[in-house]
């Protein structure tokens, strides 16, 4: 097939993959950008491959990078934007599971695209657009179907980050997989141990996102695919994914730290435990600050308690805050209630008092040291909570009373 409208990543582009055919090589743009575009989706990458090998591909363009030259990978810089171009290749001895012990080039589409993962992956276009579909590619992308390229067992036994892509492309298309590639799955499905977190963790974000992500859940229920991911995880009660299937019906997260958040508190775990799962999965210290200080809140406004300085101390995270209490089954008018009390709050941070720890040394009433900051918090919270109103005098006042007080 063509297509008769070519998106304009792929017009961009073209002058690369023309530059190959007239110097007499093959050259097509290849994967997901070429998949999505059937689908009428956003193209995030275009990827290109050829028949060219390195050196013959760098003799032809005046700017390159060897970005991944060992495994045929050169970015091309002549036209501005970087465009990676890998030579045709095939690939064997995949002794971890993760990646080739040996890569050898060659001139054959045909034996480039056998290697790839799942048959809607497998898909070529040539620069005017005609679509090469060597592995009945297009019927599975018109039936909804994700079918692992020749052996479903070889191709997860190649690499076992597949089977989490597998699930992931599930979630984010509403695809079936394929009866033998499910088996396949479910068979080699423990070799997930033996891929590194972040790569997993890549995929599973991607799967948690997606909109039939209840479905792809399910599937890890059933094949057991969550007994070996990373961290504690492995070990929640089945329950606990039941509910998250449950949940994700409804809706889906829609930012990393939301997907961070809502499992913490779907764990149940302390703090303690939350922060030793976010290190396993070697999230960043955003995700990590963020998480760690949503889900007490989220505990307590689980069990009814819905307090201004709680979510005074979230207010920076307050997208997130919504984003988890709407995955939860948590009633709208408590919802409703922790967006008015966030809304009304008199002040969002401690810096936007009248009053600051330079003007309680200033005027005597308290050195520097631990007895500064204690003051400081007790006025914010008192402010916070509606008890003194944000007033330079009043809160000088209250503060030399409640030295008084403790002295």
């Amino acid at each position: 097939m063509k297509i008769k409208k070519i998106p304009s990543e792929f017009l961009i582009a073209s002058p690369i993959l023309k530059k190959l055919n007239e110097a007499h090589f093959e050259a097509y743009f290849v994967g997901g950008s070429v998949r999505d575009t059937l689908l009428g989706q956003p193209i995030h990458d275009v990827d290109i491959a050829t028949s060219a090998f390195p050196e013959e591909v760098k003799r032809i363009f005046t700017h390159t990078v060897d970005t991944g030259i060992q495994h045929g990978t050169v970015m091309i810089l002549d036209h501005g934007e970087g465009y990676e171009i890998t030579t045709f290749r095939t690939e064997s001895g995949y002794t971890d599971f993760r990646r080739p012990d040996h890569v050898r080039f060659v001139r054959s589409l045909s034996e480039d695209l056998k290697r790839r993962d799942f048959t809607i992956n497998a898909l070529a276009m040539t620069r005017e657009g005609e679509v090469i579909d060597l592995f009945d590619g297009l019927n599975d992308l018109n039936a909804g179907i994700i079918r692992a390229v020749g052996d479903p067992t070889e191709r997860f036994g190649e690499d076992a980050l597949r089977m989490m892509r597998a699930l992931r492309f599930s979630a984010q298309l509403g695809f079936t997989i394929e009866e033998q590639t499910c088996h396949a799955l479910a068979t080699l499905v423990p070799n997930l141990e033996k891929i590194a977190v972040e790569r997993i963790q890549v995929e599973f974000e991607k799967l948690m996102m997606g909109k039939n992500a209840a479905h792809a859940i399910e599937l890890g229920i059933t094949h057991q695919l969550f007994n070996y991911l990373p961290s504690n995880m492995r070990h929640w009660r089945l329950s606990i994914w039941q509910d998250i299937r449950h949940d994700l019906l409804e809706n889906q997260p829609v930012t990393i730290a939301g997907i961070w958040s809502y499992l913490a508190v779907k764990s149940g775990e302390n703090s303690h435990e939350v922060n030793t799962l976010l290190r396993e999965w070697k999230l960043s210290r955003t995700i990590m600050r963020t998480t760690t200080a949503i889900v007490p809140v989220v505990y307590h406004i689980q069990a009814g308690i819905i307090k201004a300085w709680d979510l005074f101390q979230v207010a920076d995270y307050q997208d997130t805050l919504l984003e988890v209490l709407a995955l939860l089954p948590i009633r709208s008018a408590v919802i409703g209630e922790v967006k008015k009390i966030l809304s009304d709050l008199p002040i969002k941070h401690a810096n936007e008092l009248t009053i600051n720890g330079q003007d309680l040394m200033a005027h005597h009433i308290v050195p520097a040291g631990p007895q500064l900051g204690q003051m400081l918090r007790r006025i914010t919270e008192q402010v916070v909570t509606g008890e003194l109103i944000n007033d330079r005098q009043v809160l000088m006042n209250y503060a030399r009373r409640w030295r008084d007080e403790q002295n």
